[in-house]
């Protein structure tokens, strides 16, 4: 397996300082989820204007860009012209720097839709998008989030979305944490379209003033209680050969260990579960 970073996970760094701490603690990639102020990547000239400055600085470092982790919502009703625009966006950035993943959400309302209907909805969407010039050179994949974490309600919207361009990102936490999912019932139910991982850990405090709606404070690797090694141990198994991303959630979580601990703590303890 192949480890990246998510740029969650350091949202004040600079990409020198990403960079440097990526290559020191033994990362394969990047996973861009924002740069600093700007969550959407397509709109920072490092990734636009400055494009080929900012691949070889990634080349001399030994990185590769792994994915582009957008923000589009595939199973929002009515317009759908700003997600497509930013789809295009994303075409762009991925051409210039051969990147051949763009990670997108299913969303939607479950409250205002039947879940049949977000499910057409996300599948209209995706034919929208794949109609853009240039997108069936990536492979758009669906991230295991939101109305679409269960594997049997992932797979009703996957039912929708063309296999030969979707596949899944199996956000592993959230379908131990919220479907109630092991790692192992996961795999046997969407393996064959997993193609990228998603790990991180995290602790049930409830009464932490950073804790998730469910109750869980995200936490170094190894020193949670979520079976992230169970997670690895069966990809192994299964002969996954894909990225490995720690998605470590210092952005939306300020309480979390600075990424200076945390990033070279989950390269350390995913060389300890060989």
């Amino acid at each position: 397996m192949q480890l990246a970073l998510s740029t969650l996970g350091c949202p004040d760094w600079d990409l020198e300082r990403i960079l440097s701490v990526g290559r020191e603690a033994g990362y394969d990639g990047v996973d861009f989820r924002g740069y600093r102020d700007e969550i959407d990547v397509t709109r920072h000239p490092l990734f636009t204007d400055r494009a080929d400055e900012t691949r070889s600085r990634l080349e001399a470092a030994g990185l590769s860009v792994s994915a582009l982790s957008s923000s589009i919502s595939l199973c929002e009703p009515g317009d759908r012209s700003a997600r497509v625009a930013e789809a295009r966006r994303l075409i762009e950035v991925a051409d210039a720097f051969d990147v051949d993943r763009i990670r997108v959400f299913g969303g939607g309302d479950l409250d205002a839709h039947s879940r049949a209907d977000l499910a057409r909805f996300g599948g209209e969407t995706m034919r929208e998008i794949l109609a853009i010039d240039g997108a069936e050179n990536v492979r758009w994949i669906l991230e295991t989030h939101d109305a679409w974490t269960a594997s049997d309600d992932c797979q009703r919207l996957l039912d929708e979305l063309p296999a030969d361009d979707v596949g899944v990102l199996w956000d592993a936490a959230h379908t131990v944490r919220l479907a109630g999912e092991s790692p192992r019932e996961t795999l046997d139910a969407l393996g064959d379209r997993i193609e990228y991982v998603h790990v991180k850990d995290a602790v049930y405090d409830p009464d932490h003033h950073d804790a998730t709606d469910d109750g869980y404070v995200y936490a170094v690797p190894g020193e949670g209680d979520l079976p992230m090694a169970d997670v690895v141990e069966a990809l192994r198994e299964r002969g996954y050969d894909g990225w490995l991303v720690f998605e470590h959630e210092k952005r939306w979580h300020p309480s979390l260990a600075d990424p200076d601990v945390a990033l070279p703590a989950f390269v350390e303890w995913f060389r300890d579960q060989r």
